[in-house]
């Protein structure tokens, strides 16, 4: 049986401030959870929505996932196979599409721009060219 050791005041204290706030021990599932939220997609499904409910429900959902601290966000737009608009000629068929003016609609709002780093067309299993990738960005 060994004997005992005294131990300080001082190392006591030490002790009790130590592991309080243990600053050089790593944690991690602290690390884990970090990276698991950093590589989180949102996905949303923008078939049915007109332009503007669609431009609308887009700053809804990227303010909501930059405050959540999502990646990226996933957004199935449709090929526009099914619009109706080339039987106009006063509306473009191009931008009437939301695969198009959906990252015309976030460009041109400064709010959104700031928090977007990339916009771009999904590769084909994410939906290709019926979907649209945003990526964000965060300041540190």
């Amino acid at each position: 049986m060994k004997k005992k050791i005294n131990t300080s005041k001082s190392d006591i204290k030490d002790w009790e401030e130590y592991i309080k706030n243990p600053k050089d021990i790593f944690d991690k599932d602290k690390s884990l959870k970090k990276s698991i939220k950093e590589l989180t997609r949102f996905k949303f499904d923008l078939h049915g929505y007109k332009l503007t409910d669609a431009n609308e429900k887009v700053r809804e959902i990227l303010l909501s996932c930059w405050e959540k601290k999502y990646n990226e966000i996933l957004l199935i737009t449709g090929k526009g196979i099914h619009s109706k608009t080339e039987n106009d000629v006063y509306i473009s068929e191009d931008l009437s599409k939301l695969r198009y003016s959906i990252p015309e609609y976030i460009n041109s709002n400064e709010e959104l721009f700031k928090k977007v780093k990339k916009i771009y067309t999904a590769n084909e299993q994410d939906g290709g060219s019926g979907a649209i990738i945003i990526k964000l960005k965060f300041t540190k």
